[in-house]
Order: structure tokens, then C-alpha cells, then sequence
């Protein structure tokens, strides 16, 4: 039996926990997973439901967080040194910053014999100052040399951390996509869409767009009402725009939605986190992205599951998400008018919407499933025990 001690910052609404999840429920028998993570943050949802839904029982430790505490941090590291000692695990496997330093640094000085970290986007760009990214970069370069293997779960991931921002060896950078059960998106589809369209009291005219995500900073949900502004004085469409999510801008972005005209042609709804967001996106028409940095964007793969065509920027693993022109249209970050542009496009065209609908399903369907995450996951652990 092959131990492994998996640790994830914090259980919140996003990839990382999906993927801590299909591999803790699934790689073969072989291994005892123990699943250790942080709460989420204030504005959060958690995603606990995740794992309970799989059978899964993690271990909550309240002092691993996000963002940097010293007392939190100490105590968070001692606590993960002393569950390696008592579980003594053949592998160390950290997903996300804080717990893959904390964890990798417990991890080295319990002399754990396989330690491999994934990154899930990363802090090099857009989060930090000039000065505390080049703290961060020496730290995790450190890091990776001690490490056994490195998880990028994207192409474009993998040439930031090895040719930009030089973290690691191409050799010691392993690609492992994100994986997720895709099936839900396809079921009773007329069914869920008529669901959430009712809810919305959305009729046949009207054109919903939605944004799924964090109210950070980093997901720029400020361009995101830039666009929709613009988009209001060049369309005679009705459109109601849905921002789902909640975090510490919400306040500010309901007062910036609240400068923009709304009528009955267009209407924009905070609608916090929803769980359901298989029945949620079959309502919607269009699905869009606005952030200045990405890791590999769970709401796209989620969407051209569902059917929807993409506008997004080309930030991050977006591009290895979203082919351009094919499943949707990629722009630049920050980049309104652009935006603008490729949005009208879509609303104008129920033509090339429906093209790029079947064209998302067809592109995400293999490429994520949950099932080539565990067997890749469980090749590269048999190969790193050799």
C-alpha cells in the first residue's frame, strides 16, 4: 500500500479541490490517500459538498490559509510535520502556493521519500508588488529543487515555469491536465435549461451571459461591466448578464453595476456561488472570462461542457482551454473594445453561437475527464518510486 499525504490550500469552489477530490476517490486501491486543507477565505464558498458527495472525509486545518500569516503559517507547518509523522506517507503531494511551501517544506525536513507539487495557476503575475514576486520566485525555486517532480497542468503553465520564470528544469516538469466528471453537463439538458430560464424569467429574446468566479481583483470583473456597458449601446438584443461568485469586491462592483442603465433589454444579477452550475449554465447563452491571470479556467471547461461558446482573455492556461475561433474568441487582457467586438459578434450570429456550441463539447469531453487525470496522476507516482 502506497501512503499519500495530500494537501490543498483551502476547500473552496474551484479546480484545485475538484482535483484533490477525483484523486483522492479514485486512483486504484493500491493507494491510502489522507486529505488535508485550509478553510476558504471570507466572501468564499466552501466545497465540502464535493467531497462528501465522493465519499471523502478531509482533515480541516484552520490555520493553512491563503495568504501569508506568520503565526498561522508556523502553526499550519507544525501541524503538517506532525501528521507525516504519525502517517509516515511514501508521498507528499501539495497542490496550490501556501500549501505547497508549508507542505513541501514539512515534507523535506520529515525526509519524505516522493514530494511533488501542482500548480494551479500561479502568483508570478498580477497578485503581488515587483519586490515580494522576486521573494516569491527564490522561494519556490528553492522549492522545486528539493521536489521530486513538478505538476503544471497546462502547456503554456509548464514555458512560464520553465523558459519565463525559470522555477525548474523542463526534465523535473511533468504536464498533467485538470480532469472533471463532464457527464452531469449533458444530462437533461432541455430540462435544466428550461429550469434556470424560468427561474430567471429569461424568455426565447433574451440573450443570457454570464461570468463565473471569484470578486478578486486578479478576475477583473471591472472590464467584465466595462463590456456590457459598450455592449448596451451597440445592440438592440435583450441581455441580461449574470455574475456568479462572491468575494471582498462584491459591494464595490454592485456600485459600479449600478452606474450602468438597466432596463428591461438589460439587466445584470449578483447571484453569489451556485451550487448547481450544470443546471445554472444550460440556461445561459454565452459564457465569458475577463481575468488578468489564470491557471487552467474550470468555469470554460465547465461551459463548452454545457454547450456554450467562449469569450475570453488570453490570459494563463486559457488558450489551452478555449480554441480560438473554434470553441470561442480569445482577446487580449484588458483589452475592452476587442472584447466588445467578439461579444457582439456572438450576440448578433445564433449561427456561429450554435457552431462553437457543438465544437466546445467535442474539444473538452476527453481532453478533462476525470479518468485520464487519475491514470496520468498514477503512471507518473509509479514512475517517481522506481
Amino acid at each position: 500500500m502506497t501512503k499519500i499525504l495530500r494537501v490543498l490550500n483551502r476547500f473552496n469552489l474551484g479546480g484545485p479541490t475538484y482535483n484533490v477530490a477525483y484523486l483522492s476517490r479514485y486512483l486504484d486501491d493500491k493507494y491510502e490517500t489522507i486529505l488535508v486543507g485550509g478553510e476558504p477565505e471570507k466572501g468564499e464558498t466552501d466545497s465540502l459538498h464535493i467531497l462528501e458527495d465522493l465519499g471523502l472525509k478531509p482533515i480541516i486545518l484552520p490555520e493553512l490559509k491563503r495568504n501569508p500569516n506568520l503565526i498561522d503559517d508556523i502553526k499550519a507547518y507544525r501541524a503538517l510535520r506532525k501528521m507525516i509523522r504519525e502517517h509516515r506517507p511514501d508521498i507528499v503531494h501539495t497542490h496550490a502556493a501556501k500549501a505547497g511551501a508549508l507542505g513541501r517544506l514539512a515534507a523535506i525536513h520529515e525526509k519524505v521519500p516522493v514530494i511533488v507539487h501542482t500548480f494551479h495557476g500561479h502568483v508570478f503575475n498580477g497578485y503581488f508588488s515587483p519586490l515580494i514576486t522576486k521573494v516569491f520566485i527564490r522561494i519556490e525555486k528553492w522549492l522545486a529543487k528539493k521536489s521530486t517532480a513538478i505538476v503544471a497542468i497546462s502547456e503554456e503553465q509548464k514555458n512560464d515555469l520553465t523558459e519565463i520564470y525559470k522555477i525548474s528544469d523542463k526534465e523535473k516538469v511533468k504536464i498533467i491536465q485538470l480532469g472533471f466528471d463532464l457527464q452531469k453537463f449533458r444530462e437533461n439538458r432541455e430540462e435544466k435549461r428550461k429550469s434556470t430560464r424560468e427561474k430567471y424569467k429569461l424568455d426565447d429574446a433574451t440573450l443570457a451571459i454570464a461570468i463565473v468566479g471569484r470578486l478578486a481583483p486578479i478576475k477583473n470583473h471591472e472590464m467584465f461591466l466595462k463590456v456590457l456597458e459598450k455592449v448596451q449601446s451597440e445592440t438592440n438584443k435583450k441581455i441580461h448578464a449574470f455574475i456568479v461568485g462572491d468575494g471582498l469586491e462584491r459591494e464595490k462592483l454592485k456600485d459600479l453595476a449600478s452606474k450602468i442603465p438597466q432596463s428591461d433589454d438589460m439587466k445584470i444579477f449578483f447571484t453569489s456561488w451556485i451550487h448547481d452550475i450544470a443546471t445554472f449554465n444550460m440556461g445561459m447563452d454565452i459564457m465569458c472570462l475577463t481575468s488578468k491571470n489564470e491557471g487552467t479556467p474550470v468555469s470554460l471547461i465547465e461551459a463548452q461542457a454545457c454547450g456554450l461558446p467562449i469569450v475570453s482573455t488570453n490570459v494563463g492556461g486559457v488558450e489551452s482551454v478555449v480554441k480560438n475561433n473554434e470553441t470561442g474568441y480569445l482577446v487580449g487582457k484588458n483589452d475592452v473594445d476587442q472584447f466588445v467586438k467578439k461579444l457582439l459578434d456572438f450576440i448578433e450570429n445564433d449561427e456561429k453561437r450554435r457552431k462553437m456550441s457543438q465544437n466546445g463539447w467535442t474539444f473538452v469531453k476527453e481532453k478533462y475527464d476525470y479518468k485520464t487525470l487519475v491514470n496520468n496522476m498514477d503512471n507518473l507516482y509509479a514512475e517517481l518510486r522506481k
